[in-house]
């Protein structure tokens, strides 16, 4: 039998029903797609995106507590999750651009070297 989503450290019961929404039944399912994957996935199947639940996942899938992640490494998950978001269709649909930037401009608004600094 597999393990359930809920049993990866930091994620609990409810996000059984969020993953499995997203087509992600098991811990084994997640951690195969690995944290950015399955992110994306969940994004796409209409998941609403929040930085803590995707952070307190990454850490879970490391083994460690969901508030372990500071400085840089923070940094560098918000920027992951920005990237992330972009990509999804779901959110791109829900949250359509206001102008008419090319995709290379959202990448590098998204790391803040953009027209948007």
């Amino acid at each position: 039998m597999s393990a359930p989503v809920s049993s990866i450290r930091n994620l609990g019961p409810a996000t059984d029903a969020v993953y499995a929404r997203a087509g992600i039944h098991s811990a084994e399912a997640l951690r195969q797609l690995g944290s950015d994957g399955a992110y994306l996935q969940l994004l796409n199947r209409g998941g609403r995106p929040h930085f803590i639940g995707y952070y307190a996942m990454v850490m879970g899938l490391q083994g460690r507590p969901w508030n372990d992640c500071r400085g840089d490494e923070k940094k560098e998950l918000r920027a992951r999750f920005d990237l992330i978001k972009a990509r999804s269709k779901a959110y791109l649909k829900a949250n359509p651009r206001q102008d008419d930037s090319s995709e290379i401009e959202l990448f590098l608004n998204i790391i803040g070297t953009g027209t948007r600094r």
